[in-house]
């Protein structure tokens, strides 16, 4: 398993996720360790229309196309900076984006991508920017079929 060939590094660029790319960048072996770079859009987006302000559905239309723009916008600025990263360090790396329950999309992706080792940030600190997406650690640690590694 050590050094592992395929380490999935789940990150979105918070400040855990940065905690996660160090550690897993400590554990990554330049040549013998493939990344995935899982980024998952926790699924609290889908229903965010703004039907509480925009009053026609023209308006409510424009309003998402706007946000799924500047999701996508900040997804691929994510993806850009760690694939930089990975390159600076003789890491190959690919990204997967995914739209869900982070913990779901995370087994998923895991199993698709034949991890040998999943890597995840801490939980958000209360008062830290960024997403709170609510990660069920229960449901991700016992689907896994191989180790979680958590970084502080």
């Amino acid at each position: 398993m050590f050094p592992p060939k395929t380490l999935l590094l789940a990150h979105h660029g918070t400040a855990g996720a940065l905690r996660a790319e160090a550690l897993a960048f400590a554990i990554a072996v330049p040549g013998a360790t493939n990344i995935v770079h899982a980024l998952v859009v926790p699924d609290f987006w889908d229903g965010m229309q703004g039907d509480d302000w925009l009053n026609n559905a023209s308006t409510r239309d424009t309003f998402a196309r706007h946000l799924e723009g500047q999701i996508e916008a900040e997804n691929a600025q994510q993806i850009a900076a760690l694939r930089e990263h990975c390159e600076a360090r003789g890491l190959a790396c690919r990204s997967q984006v995914a739209v869900g329950d982070p913990a779901e999309c995370l087994l998923e992706m895991a199993r698709d991508s034949g991890a040998d080792l999943v890597v995840i940030g801490p939980p958000r600190k209360k008062g830290e920017p960024g997403y709170r997406s609510r990660m069920n650690l229960e449901t991700l640690a016992r689907g896994l079929a191989c180790p979680l590694l958590m970084a502080r």
